[in-house]
């Protein structure tokens, strides 16, 4: 004979399925899969998958001469991108709307992430440089030093907003025909000292 639900478990079913719902309503689709790089390209030798997270590290190579990327194969134009990382040291970011070139060099947008006053920057990777500085002062605040952060990127039409752990750093309306419209997204590993860098969580919500 089945015993009926309990209130706390029915309770706790109720919160899963409102969870799910929610999710789904907002339409965001996992980029990455928790075990593989399949739909990714990059560096086998820098990029892997370490306990359900993308790690980037240049650790066991030799020094590189160029900046590197990891990134994805399908291009995307309108999105809303939400992802989590976790910096050991270095300088790192998140690449949108980019293209790609030969030997895993990347040219876009860039959501910076760095130890340094350039974190949660708008840059512009082989382009134009900095399109948005920030007041570093006012993002350290935000940053979880050797722990989780939270990125969302948002690209609709000309307008471009990055939040890190909830805090806008940029509000961005492209004015100039040289901003691209569409381009894969990429993880970078930055020329310089040895390097750790992690991404878990990489969603993506298309927009008209």
């Amino acid at each position: 004979m089945m015993r009926p639900l309990g209130l706390l478990s029915i309770v706790l079913l109720s919160v899963v399925a409102t969870a799910a719902v929610a999710r789904a309503e907002e339409g965001f689709k996992p980029l990455f899969d928790g075990r593989t790089l399949d739909g990714w390209e990059g560096n086998d030798k820098l990029w892997s998958v370490e306990d359900g997270a993308i790690l980037g590290s240049t650790e066991d190579v030799e020094a590189l001469k160029k900046n590197t990327f990891l990134s994805t194969k399908k291009t995307y134009k309108n999105f809303s991108l939400k992802t989590k990382f976790k910096l050991r040291n270095g300088n790192s970011g998140i690449q949108f709307r980019s293209k790609t070139f030969p030997e895993f060099v990347v040219r876009g947008y860039q959501a910076d992430i760095a130890e340094n006053q350039f974190m949660g920057i708008l840059y512009e990777e082989g382009g134009r440089g900095i399109l948005v500085n920030v007041k570093p002062e006012d993002v350290a605040k935000h940053v979880k030093k050797d722990d989780w952060n939270e990125y969302v990127i948002t690209a609709d039409g000309p307008k471009i907003t990055q939040t890190l752990n909830g805090f806008t750093t940029v509000d961005y309306m492209e004015k100039s025909d040289v901003g691209a419209k569409e381009g894969v997204i990429a993880l970078q590993l930055h020329v310089g000292p040895k390097m750790k860098v992690w991404f878990k969580d990489v969603e993506l919500r298309e927009l008209p």
